[in-house]
């Protein structure tokens, strides 16, 4: 029997007893920020501006978090979150460097208690020089908030915006999942949802053809995390695949791109089921149509990952692992695949191969193309 209580009430008490201390940050400043290279949806690697907001915390606790750490307990003032971006563009190289702006801020940008939407017009006329903004929502949150961003974005940059009303209501963000329930009831009904066919567009939403004539400034991205139904529910985060779904036919109606994040080796997986998933994952994200995923590997830090692990319930993957996942996201070829490197020198572990291997995942993010794999006697799979 796992550690992990059953009910996602009792999950977020479990998860929230376990956390340590998170850092003391100022609201008006972001609490980090960089300039990386990327390859954009035409296969030209342009330069990337990435900021990670200082905001509220994200209502939902899941289980592998650790972002928390960098957030706040209450709403930041209106005005904070422009500072924020206008503080950190200041300071990164000259904008006619900068192709794509990235806003993270550890949750969902149209969570209105995370990021105001009176901040909305102006962070949309800061990014008027970037030619794609992305930022990152749980589906509970996406509807009007969503379109209306997006139509600022297409004013400032000089795309066309729809001129007719989205119809979006305030209140069409997806429901979130029942805090008594899990999602494997519903995908065992419908196990169609992990081996999609072709899309089909929500019908309430197919009334916005307008859209197909509007610029694709804005790209959302979405956790997935998984494709494994038990495990996305163990995850507590409070999402299906069946809303993951809907989230990505709304998000295509609507003319945004979708980029997901996949976890490699999520707790309760081996190490080769660990892969197994992560490619399944690659294939319902594609499949519901993203045109990035970014691969995500597992980690600790968050006290809660530790418990896991002390438990035998999560072990990190190996390197190895992350480079078959993202090799198998290349062979696809359906779009792009990155393999996020935040701290990946946490997942070396071998002495003789694992600076290659760090090498070798660079150099498939900048090309898009599998160089010759790494040899090694000491730890070869």
């Amino acid at each position: 029997m796992s550690l992990l209580p059953l009910t996602a009430r009792e999950r977020d008490h479990w998860i929230l007893a376990r956390r340590p201390a998170r850092n003391r940050l100022d609201p008006w400043q972001p609490y980090a920020f960089l300039s990386e290279p990327e390859v954009g949806p035409d296969g030209e690697v342009i330069e990337a501006a990435t900021i990670f907001l200082t905001n509220r915390e994200c209502p939902f606790r899941c289980v592998m978090c650790d972002l928390w750490r960098n957030t706040l307990e209450e709403t930041v003032p209106v005005g904070a979150i422009s500072a924020q971006i206008r503080y950190a563009l200041e300071r990164l190289p000259i904008p006619g460097l900068r192709r794509h702006l990235k806003i993270y801020n550890a949750g969902s940008f149209f969570d209105p208690y995370a990021i105001p939407p009176e901040e909305y017009p102006e962070v949309a006329r800061l990014a008027a020089p970037f030619e794609r903004v992305i930022v990152e929502c749980h589906p509970g949150f996406l509807g009007r908030r969503c379109v209306e961003f997006r139509e600022m974005l297409l004013r400032h940059g000089g795309g066309e915006a729809n001129s007719e009303a989205s119809g979006v209501s305030e209140g069409s963000g997806f429901r979130v999942q029942g805090s008594d329930r899990t999602n494997s009831e519903f995908e065992n009904r419908n196990p169609e949802l992990l081996n999609p066919e072709p899309r089909t567009l929500n019908p309430l939403r197919s009334h916005t053809s307008a859209h197909r004539r509007t610029e694709r400034r804005l790209e959302v991205a979405i956790g997935l995390e998984t494709a494994h139904p038990e495990v996305l529910a163990r995850l507590n985060k409070r999402m299906t695949l069946a809303q993951f779904r809907r989230a990505a036919e709304f998000l295509e109606a609507e003319r945004i791109d979708l980029r997901v994040f996949i976890l490699v080796r999520p707790p309760w997986l081996s190490e080769a089921e660990g892969v197994e998933w992560a490619r399944r994952s690659l294939d319902f994200a594609f499949a519901c149509g993203a045109s990035v995923c970014s691969l995500i590997p597992t980690r600790d830090g968050n006290g809660v990952m530790e418990a896991l692990a002390a438990a035998g319930e999560f072990a990190p993957p190996r390197l190895v692992s992350v480079e078959g996942a993202m090799e198998y996201g290349l062979q696809l070829g359906t779009g792009r695949v990155f393999a996020d490197l935040w701290e990946i020198r946490r997942f070396a572990t071998c002495g003789a191969c694992s600076e290659a291997r760090i090498a070798r995942l660079a150099a498939m993010n900048r090309t898009q193309r599998i160089p010759p794999p790494v040899a090694c006697a000491e730890c070869a799979p």
